[in-house]
């Protein structure tokens, strides 16, 4: 990739999850790049054209900046669901919670669109649900028979996306640690587990 048009993603990138997309401004981005706007229309017809190579860009850093550090930390296919979200965890302390998923945030300001950008906001969903429920797979002896572990993955997203959202308005992490607690305690009782720090027994099967 050449080395401008590089610079020009990196920094919208940067801007568009510290600012959001509708207010960061093309000349905003072209400062932060130190690019020209003739070199800007040269690789991008439009701010739009630019935030769908961000979206791209996304779905090839899921694997290096999410994924793999969290299975580097475990083998165990549950521990790194909850590994995933840990990585989200920490991105909220480490920036004062002003962190927030950049997916979730750019649906939020520019979804319902049609379109290249609505696929893209959809693609990265999906590749973040399907590394979820691959983990969910790999466990599926620990699961009742018939869970729909692709449901099951999107419910995790929906608990991740809640959570770093309500943990970044409170300036609060007890919001993200309390959701991942009862998710946690979710899959102990679909086990047939008891949940984590409870002292009631496992659920009895009926005979």
């Amino acid at each position: 990739m050449h080395p401008t048009r590089r610079r020009i993603l990196d920094e919208a990138r940067s801007l568009f999850w510290r600012r959001g997309y509708h207010a960061t401004g093309m000349k905003e981005i072209l400062a932060a790049a130190g690019a020209g706007s003739g070199s800007l229309y040269h690789f991008f017809p439009s701010k739009e054209a630019v935030l769908a190579e961000v979206l791209r860009d996304y779905l090839t850093m899921l694997g290096p900046m999410i994924v793999d550090p969290a299975f580097a930390r475990t083998t165990d296919p549950v521990e790194r669901v909850f590994g995933i979200l840990g990585i989200y965890r920490a991105g909220l302390v480490a920036t004062s919670f002003r962190y927030s998923c950049p997916i979730g945030r750019i649906a939020l300001e520019v979804a319902p669109r049609s379109g290249e950008i609505d696929s893209l906001i959809d693609e990265n969903f999906t590749a973040w649900s399907e590394v979820i429920e691959g983990c969910l797979e790999a466990a599926r002896d620990r699961w009742p028979q018939g869970t729909d572990t692709g449901g099951l993955a999107r419910f995790v997203l929906t608990v991740m996306e809640g959570a770093v959202m309500q943990a970044a308005a409170a300036r609060d992490i007890r919001p993200f640690d309390e959701a991942v607690e009862h998710l946690r305690s979710y899959f102990a009782l679909l086990g047939g587990e008891a949940p984590p720090g409870s002292h009631l027994p496992p659920p009895q099967e009926d005979r």
